[in-house]
């Protein structure tokens, strides 16, 4: 028997890799040509692990570029419209002589790849602010090729995107049962262990028996270096029989990850370290492949320390790499105190321009060491009484450290420091939403300008417009914004036509700050006299945004424009997403790829919206329409296929189509909606899809919208 509600999984992935013609320089699947890319990130099986910010989204990208002749290829691009900073991932970078890979952000900063630059294995880049990465490439070596096969967005502003990481060392201990509940209470996105873990020999029954009760619930956000004490059992067989592959490789245990845009380096100060050895040759290597503006390393052993065990120069070409490096922290442990340094040299002379801040946190939980020792670095701060968790609270250009007493003390410690590479000078960024925006003869049209600030900047900027279509005028205001530091001001343009007004231009909006400039684009059509205030017939991107309002719910079968193809329902052999269009090659659809099985690119999860360009309506104005809807019968009268009118923030709903516990196919059919009382308003469209009860098949299309008088 069929059961009557049926639930269909979305499938991961498999990276599908395009073979290259010679010369090739590939974008198979933009996210902003396509409307929404496909949910499914593709999975790599080597890669540096990558541990995101609050609020970031992830999705498939394929830019690639190789050959077997010699070429400097144009710029292509990898969007998610709205986003406020990307990151891409290589799966591939292979460069040979001056070969280069460049990657600019739409709003701010850039980043220019090398041969050095490949780690071994797929990684996420720096972020970049905007909702575009322009990747340009200069290859004149037949042999060099590189794939972007992913991207990562964040919603909030790259200056506000934190990341947490907890930080301790000689943990476990007869009082980790009070370290523990401030990393619980932290919520990090990693805890990093400075060695001394599990005493006092690291065996793999003291890991079980003394760690595990207390810190084994952060396991899998756990990156761990091992101490001496987990060498009192040979090989450190224990520490590495409990973390497995977290570890690091076995005889090793030295390795590194990423979190949001810092790099950190995980050390084993326990075993070869000389500045010829593998370890530290490797972590030059490493170093100089990562793309992050932000660098921290741990490891047990203190370069500095005013306890028992002093300072250790045997990890002096650890300290020395990471200053050549010009990396911003070091964590360690080995004395059970708390210690701060003023950003140092590998000798200890304090350098707060190039200086690596050591903070040693032996507080997890293992008796205390007095001061007894002199130290060749400037201590800060220290402490030889209180348990703690470090808590580094991290941004793309800077970090604060925190030192987190234990219940009942009052001990605190704060620092806080820039990234050497991810200073940024200020600077800001104009843009225009939306992009593209028609006008009618006699009728006005209205666009948003925005000027993004970065790096701090906060002086005012004049802004004005040129390029504009014959019998075109336009009317910024305020024609001088000035955007908080690292915020966003906006202004107005107005545009009107004149009934001769006539022709498609691309113009230009322009923003001037003393003697700097930056412009953004703005296509502006001119409509037939008395006809179209607004068509799209979603051949081409006309700017219509994916969730404008952020309140989007559905996990897959999010509306996109692009190609659709067919499905057939296996059960009922109706065609519930059609194959074709109304006209031309696109349409808006809600996950428009077919997949393996019919129900596996379905909406799901909730609501999908789209939301057009600002249009004004004209006196009498008619909506005018094609769509197609289709689902099974476990669909309800929750789920429905919706237009409103957006006012302002107003919704008016002008069409509805719900479901019902009847199967329905696909078929194109004509709508028309009256906007008459709406006549002179500037509005915008927004298009709605919901499976919004329980999980249905659900599909819908829509193609050749017209607003007219």
């Amino acid at each position: 028997m069929r059961s009557t509600t049926r639930r269909w999984r979305r499938r991961t992935l498999a990276v599908a890799t395009s073979t290259l013609a010679a010369g090739a320089f590939l974008v198979a699947a933009d996210p902003q040509a396509g409307g929404t890319p496909p949910p499914a990130v593709p999975a790599v099986a080597d890669e540096v692990p990558q541990l995101t910010e609050t609020g970031v989204t992830a999705g498939p990208a394929s830019v690639s570029g190789g050959g077997t002749s010699t070429m400097a290829a144009s710029a292509r691009s990898v969007c998610a419209p709205g986003a406020q900073w990307l990151r891409v991932r290589f799966t591939e970078l292979s460069l040979r002589g001056n070969d280069s890979v460049t990657l600019t952000g739409s709003r701010a900063g850039s980043f220019t790849l090398s041969a050095r630059h490949w780690p071994g294995k797929a990684f996420h880049t720096r972020a970049f602010e905007g909702d575009c990465v322009r990747v340009s490439a200069a290859l004149a070596d037949p042999a060099s090729r590189f794939v972007i096969d992913a991207y990562q967005a964040g919603d909030q502003p790259l200056a506000a995107a934190t990341t947490t990481v907890a930080a301790v060392g000689d943990v476990c201990g007869s009082s980790c049962n009070q370290t523990a509940p401030l990393v619980k209470n932290m919520n990090p996105q990693a805890l990093i262990l400075a060695g001394d873990n599990a005493y006092s020999s690291g065996t793999l029954t003291e890991y079980k028996n003394n760690y595990d009760p207390n810190y084994g619930q952060f396991k899998a956000i756990t990156y761990p270096t091992p101490g001496n004490h987990e060498y009192n059992t040979s090989g450190a067989s224990g520490y590495f029989d409990y973390f497995g592959a977290r570890a690091g490789e076995r005889g090793k245990g030295y390795y590194s990850f990423d979190v949001g845009d810092w790099h950190f380096v995980a050390l084993n100060s326990n075993i070869t370290r000389t500045a010829g050895s593998a370890q530290v040759t490797w972590l030059k290597n490493d170093l100089a492949a990562s793309t992050k503006p932000c660098t921290a390393a741990f490891f047990h052993h203190p370069r500095f320390s005013r306890g028992t065990h002093g300072d250790d120069s045997s990890v002096t070409p650890f300290f020395q790499t990471l200053y050549d490096a010009k990396a911003d922290l070091v964590v360690v442990g080995h004395d059970h105190n708390y210690q701060r340094y003023a950003p140092s040299r590998p000798d200890g002379t304090r350098d707060d321009v190039n200086g690596v801040r050591e903070v040693l946190i032996g507080t997890g939980g293992r008796g205390y060491y007095n001061f007894d020792q002199s130290s060749a670095a400037v201590q800060e701060a220290g402490n030889t009484n209180t348990f703690g968790v470090g808590k580094l609270t991290l941004t793309a250009t800077d970090y604060r450290s925190d030192f987190v007493p234990v219940s009942g003390r009052t001990f605190t410690d704060t620092a806080t420091g820039k990234c050497k590479k991810g200073v940024s000078s200020p600077g800001f960024s104009v843009g225009a939403d939306p992009a593209s925006v028609s006008v009618k003869p006699g009728g006005t049209a209205s666009v948003t300008v925005t000027v993004g600030s970065t790096g701090g900047f906060s002086s005012a900027t004049a802004l004005s417009v040129s390029g504009l279509p014959s019998g075109v005028t336009g009317t910024i205001s305020p024609s001088t914004v000035t955007p908080p530091a690292n915020g966003s001001a906006t202004a107005t343009l107005a545009l009107s036509a004149s009934e001769a007004a006539t022709g498609t231009a691309t113009a230009t909006i322009t923003g001037s700050s003393g003697s700097v400039t930056h412009t953004a684009a703005l296509s502006v059509s001119v409509g037939a006299a008395g006809g179209e205030a607004f068509a799209d017939d979603f051949e081409t991107d006309k700017g219509w945004r994916l969730d404008a309002a952020g309140s989007d719910t559905a996990t897959a079968g999010r509306w996109e424009r692009g190609d659709p193809e067919q499905t057939t329902s296996t059960y009922s052999n109706q065609v519930k997403q059609r194959g074709d269009t109304t006209s031309g090659a696109n349409c808006l659809v809600t996950g428009r790829l077919a997949g393996s099985e019919y129900g596996v690119n379905d909406l799901d999860g909730g609501v999908s919206s789209m939301t057009s360009p600002l249009f004004t309506v004209p006196a009498g104005g008619k909506l005018t329409f094609s769509y197609t809807f289709a689902h099974g019968d476990n669909a309800t009268s929750a789920d429905y296929l919706r237009v409103r009118v957006l006012d302002g923030t107003t919704p008016t709903t002008v069409f509805e189509k719900t479901g019902s516990a009847t199967e329905v196919a696909g078929v194109w059919q004509t709508a028309t909606a009256d906007l008459s009382s709406f006549a002179g308003r500037g509005v915008r469209l927004l298009v709605e899809a919901a499976d919004a009860s329980t999980a249905s098949l659900w599909e819908s299309a829509v193609d050749d919208i017209r607003v007219t008088a």
